[in-house]
């Protein structure tokens, strides 16, 4: 909702930079999808890798 109010600002104040952002956002969102995918990615390996990590923790009843 923030985003939307503030490009109706933008609008009110300097329409050819409103519409050149609604025109450009798709396509910087487009962009920006892989990066988006390889952190998810990222954050789930060292996830595993911190679960790993802190099994013998949990077995042994440190996690209390």
């Amino acid at each position: 909702m923030t985003k939307f109010v503030l490009w109706l600002l933008v609008l009110i104040f300097c329409w050819p930079v409103a519409l050149l952002a609604l025109i450009l956002y798709p396509i910087v969102w487009l962009f920006l999808l892989p990066f988006r995918l390889l952190g998810i990615a990222v954050e789930g390996a060292l996830g595993f890798v911190r679960a790993l990590f802190l099994l013998p923790a949990r077995v042994l009843g440190g996690g209390r």
